[in-house]
């Protein structure tokens, strides 16, 4: 006799977290045409960072001074530097550069506000009050000369910028999972794992940071665009990434803005890298908060379902 035993189901508890991305995907490019014109745009420059050595025509460093400050043509698609450098094989370069500074520096700056905001949040008291005062502090100060002389002390270097843009702005985000963990850790769950005996990691783990989720992405991609745009802005006054790594930044100081008269393209390629991928990570972040955050109208929620649709009967 065959077996006719119905297939198990799926854990209910499962769902919300599978479903959240195939949902927030799903209604990005039905509601959020914008945010995902975005998304294209930042998968497409990451992608031509990763593969920058393959897409690149020649060695970014390599001279050719009789040929300086050419024009586009077929050797040079994008022309020619002072060196007689490849502009098109920098700029793709730099991509590279770009996206790592901006992708390591969210990162840690998501760690940073994630850790101190949950135990600062949870256990609150003397830790609580000392550290919403440093994140008081870190926003007393212009970031701009923050930056800047933290990078004097510590000298120019790719995992320099990439501590110091994450770090400060991973303080200035504790307040966001701080609130967040407010809002949760008296909620009736919560006091019901408490009182079952469960452990202060466990209800960390389980019960609270999963709650973060949709904000720190929210805030990691909104971040992207940021970190990007401040590194090209301490590289283009001279104290980020060191020449002659093609950073958009200081191709825009050093080149650009020398040989602004002879060669205006010089300025003009690596500008316009920087303001398109700007402008597509921050539509793509601001789509994802108004899908993300349960307090906009039409937002996902803290659970990662829709709500139902309502009885029009």
């Amino acid at each position: 006799m065959a077996d006719t035993a119905a297939p198990k189901a799926p854990a209910a508890d499962q769902r919300p977290h599978t479903s959240l991305l195939r949902q927030t995907l799903s209604r990005l490019f039905r509601e959020k045409k914008l945010g995902a014109v975005g998304l294209i745009i930042m998968v497409l420059f990451l992608l031509v960072g990763i593969f920058a050595d393959v897409l690149a025509t020649h060695d970014m460093f390599e001279q050719n001074v009789p040929r300086r400050l050419e024009g586009p043509s077929s050797d040079y698609p994008l022309g020619t530097d002072q060196f007689g450098r490849d502009v098109y094989s920098r700029v793709v370069q730099g991509a590279r550069i770009s996206m790592l500074v901006g992708i390591a520096a969210s990162l840690i700056a998501v760690v940073v506000a994630t850790v101190f905001g949950l135990l600062l949040g949870y256990f609150g008291g003397v830790a609580d009050l000392i550290g919403q005062r440093v994140v008081d502090a870190v926003q007393a100060f212009p970031w701009l000369f923050l930056i800047i002389t933290v990078m004097s002390l510590l000298g120019p270097g790719i995992p320099q910028v990439i501590i110091v843009l994450g770090v400060p702005w991973g303080i200035v985000n504790i307040r966001t999972v701080r609130s967040v963990v407010l809002s949760v850790k008296e909620t009736p769950y919560v006091e019901a794992a408490r009182a079952t005996g469960a452990g202060t990691l466990r209800i960390l783990a389980r019960h609270i940071a999963p709650q973060l989720v949709a904000p720190m992405i929210v805030l990691f991609t909104v971040s992207v665009g940021g970190n990007i745009l401040a590194e090209a802005s301490v590289s283009f006054l001279g104290f980020g990434i060191p020449p002659p790594q093609p950073s958009w930044g200081s191709m825009l100081s050093i080149e650009g803005r020398s040989y602004m008269l002879e060669a205006p393209l010089l300025a003009f390629w690596p500008g316009l890298c920087l303001a398109i991928v700007v402008f597509g990570i921050n539509m793509f972040g601001d789509a994802l908060r108004d899908l993300l955050d349960p307090r906009l109208r039409g937002g996902i929620g803290r659970f990662g379902a829709e709500a139902p649709p309502a009885d029009r009967n």
